[in-house]
């Protein structure tokens, strides 16, 4: 039976968060200015679940702050190309793959990332989703461009907003943080908005949460496959959706290092330095399907490695890379659910750093 993999980009494939980074490049405090705006983006989209918002639109939200700043579609190509930094194995983990089941990158990345994420994986284009983006094309006016860097220094006092354990609506929050949330909303959905840039927040669509879904649901789609047959991998809020989509089908969900949003979503948590472990199993999917890598993953060590019918180049690789010390490869449960979360956040900052790693 024919099957698909697909994947986040950042994360599974890359340490990188291109926004992010762009943001900390761009803008004087960039990176508190981003961090702020993500956990807003976190609160929006999973707290306050405001209609017509969804996890991801942080890479809207911050276009008109980088345009203030003169980024421009050639320096986005370029920063993004010279950036790039690419999970260890994962060159080898995709061409692996992608000679066994048809395989895609799902991301809220911009274009300019992907593509040259793409050149440097010798990944085809045309198998991605990403954030589409000119941002030439906007024109900002003098007045706009001041008033925006103004904005952005505000949002530079702001505290990081954190949410509260089971939170889900805005009095749930401490008055510190609702006071942000609110000024917040004032900035961008008030002031930006009403600016001639503000025509961005509805004319670019970041492929997050749904859009995430709705691109897993049409490669299913376009092969004449069921969801039962797709193995989604992601790291992140945006991919909540997406894994939502595939277990409701009866395909299979892993976590790459993934934080908190991404492990309770999905079956099987990896928390490794490599990509190989991504490569073990899809191929068991591929060859077997979900019940039998659920097996393997409830029994992970080497012996039972070696007892599985797998590419002996690949499990050999393997092997030799982790010897008995193998990384962490668990189903989600329960009872381990929050340890892995723990686990899992903690590893993503020792891997990515600790400003991209505590992202949403």
């Amino acid at each position: 039976m024919k099957k698909a993999y697909i994947s986040d980009c950042e994360g599974p494939i890359s340490k990188n968060d291109n926004a992010f980074e762009l943001t900390a490049h761009y803008l004087p405090n960039g990176a508190r200015i981003f961090t702020v705006i993500s956990r807003y983006d976190d609160v929006l989209a999973d707290v306050l679940k405001r209609p017509g918002y969804k996890a991801g639109d942080t890479l809207k939200l911050i276009l008109p702050l980088l345009k203030a700043y003169g980024a421009t579609d050639r320096e986005m190509r370029v920063f993004s190309s010279e950036t790039l930094v690419l999970i260890p194995k994962i060159k080898e983990t995709l061409r692996f793959i992608r000679r066994i089941m048809d395989t895609f990158i799902v991301s809220t990345s911009y274009e300019h990332y992907i593509r040259a994420l793409c050149r440097a994986i010798k990944f085809p284009f045309k198998n991605t989703y990403c954030t589409r983006v000119e941002i030439d094309k906007y024109k900002l006016k003098e007045e706009e461009r001041v008033k925006l860097r103004e904005l952005a220094e505000k949002v530079a006092e702001m505290p990081i907003i954190e949410v509260p354990p089971h939170a889900k609506s805005l009095e749930d929050f401490p008055e510190e943080h609702k006071r942000a949330i609110q000024r917040l909303d004032e900035i961008f959905w008030g002031e930006i908005a009403k600016m001639r840039i503000g025509r961005i927040f509805n004319e670019v669509n970041p492929v997050g949460g749904r859009e995430k879904a709705e691109a897993v649901r049409r490669i299913a789609k376009s092969l004449g496959l069921s969801l039962s047959n797709v193995v989604y991998v992601g790291d992140s809020i945006t991919d909540v959706e997406a894994f939502k989509t595939v277990r409701l089908e009866g395909g299979l969900t892993i976590s790459f290092n993934g934080n908190e949003y991404a492990v309770r979503e999905a079956e099987i948590a990896v928390i490794a330095e490599n990509a190989l472990a991504a490569a073990v199993l899809a191929e068991v999917f591929c060859k077997h399907g979900k019940e039998v890598v659920l097996k393997l993953v409830d029994a992970w060590s080497p012996n039972t490695l070696k007892k599985f019918d797998i590419s002996p180049k690949l499990i050999n690789m393997f092997l030799e890379m982790h010897g008995d010390k193998l990384p962490t490869v668990e189903i989600v449960r329960k009872e381990n659910m929050e340890r892995l979360i723990k686990e899992s956040t903690n590893f993503r900052k020792s891997v990515r750093g600790e400003a991209i790693g505590r992202l949403g």
